[in-house]
């Protein structure tokens, strides 16, 4: 049973959802122009065919036979009735949902069916604070980047301690009417899809490289570059990062931390 004090982040507002839980980003290429054109003729595609529940199996037959369905890990399905439900294409969701079908329930049909689809609330619900939740949805108004960073618990939870570790207090959403933290605070998590020492192994998902049907966590060998284990090695794991060098991994501590500085700085001036 989900806890009725939990906020919902898939849905959070009319800007921006995630979809990660219907395996939006388990594709092997999940890159931002390839999963819109998927989701765009999926959802016009959708439109076309389904007029009623019996509609359903024509349509699931026509997108499995029009796309390409090659995982990165094989144990998470990815969902065929994931869509666009706004003309602007802002927000994904399930196509099948009653509150795009005039009151219809059709996710009977889906692959994890109507009860846990409803039910179910991801790890970050759980592992990231109502207060940084909130601060996610003030500051995020992507799809794409916000399903990436939401779920990618390391990333958001060890920033934000970085910085209360700093200033001495946990951070408030209302702190985020200042425009520039919210600069600040969205440059960084914006890496998540510019990072410059990004891997560029297809089977990487921030910290985890899948092997079909099994997935590992991935390290950074510290030692060949003659360090000690960073105090950033999460947030480095999340980033999906790969050094060819010490010089490599020197300049990308050097942009995390010079982040965390300019995010201090500006909150200790606004006080």
């Amino acid at each position: 049973m989900s806890n009725p004090n939990i906020i919902v982040l898939c849905q959070p507002d009319g800007s921006k959802s995630c979809g990660a839980c219907c395996g939006l980003y388990n594709y092997v290429d999940s890159s931002r122009s390839s999963l819109e054109r998927r989701l765009r003729e999926r959802t016009k595609r959708f439109h076309q065919i389904v007029r009623n529940p019996g509609d359903v199996k024509r349509f699931a037959e026509a997108t499995l036979a029009a796309e390409d369905f090659k995982k990165r890990y094989e144990v998470i399905h990815c969902c065929e009735y994931l869509g666009f439900l706004d003309k602007d294409e802002k927000k994904v969701g399930c196509l099948l949902h009653p509150e795009q079908n005039s009151g219809v329930d059709m996710r009977d049909v889906s692959f994890y069916g109507q009860e846990l689809c409803a039910g179910h609330l991801c790890p970050s619900h759980y592992f990231i604070s109502q207060s940084q939740s909130q601060i996610l949805v003030k500051i995020i108004d992507d799809w794409y980047l916000y399903g990436l960073v939401l779920t990618d618990i390391d990333l958001v939870t060890q920033y934000f301690r970085l910085i209360a570790d700093r200033i001495g207090t946990e951070l408030k959403p209302e702190v985020f009417e200042n425009e520039q933290l919210k600069r600040i605070a969205l440059e960084y998590f914006a890496w998540k899809i510019t990072w410059p020492f990004r891997s560029q192994e297809t089977n990487r998902l921030g910290k985890y490289y899948f092997d079909g049907s099994q997935y590992m966590i991935s390290h950074i060998d510290y030692e060949k570059y003659g360090r000690e284990v960073s105090p950033l090695n999460p947030i480095l794991l999340s980033l999906c990062s790969s050094f060819q060098d010490a010089a490599g991994l020197d300049a990308a501590e050097g942009m995390i931390w010079r982040n965390i500085e300019n995010f201090v700085t500006a909150y200790q001036r606004e006080k």
